[in-house]
């Protein structure tokens, strides 16, 4: 691989790691927001669809983060 495709796709890979880290921010203000509901709150249909989004955006920024590093593997065998 050239020097110009491995800086683009270097470039891409920052821009994910940026991706990964806003998503992983907003799972913890997500997580934070359910842990601040009332108990009975949490146990509701409200509380149990707000701590799966965390759950999953969790789950998505690491899949992000997983993209990110087998990119880098690419560049950098």
């Amino acid at each position: 691989m050239n020097k110009e495709r491995r800086q683009k796709i270097d470039k891409i890979i920052e821009k994910l790691e940026d991706i990964a880290a806003e998503l992983e921010a907003l799972a913890d203000e997500e997580r934070d927001a359910f842990d601040n509901l009332p108990e009975a709150i949490q146990y509701s249909e409200r509380g149990e669809a707000m701590e799966a989004a965390a759950d999953d955006l969790e789950e998505v920024s690491g899949e992000v983060t997983d993209l990110s590093e087998r990119l880098e593997e690419i560049i950098n065998p």
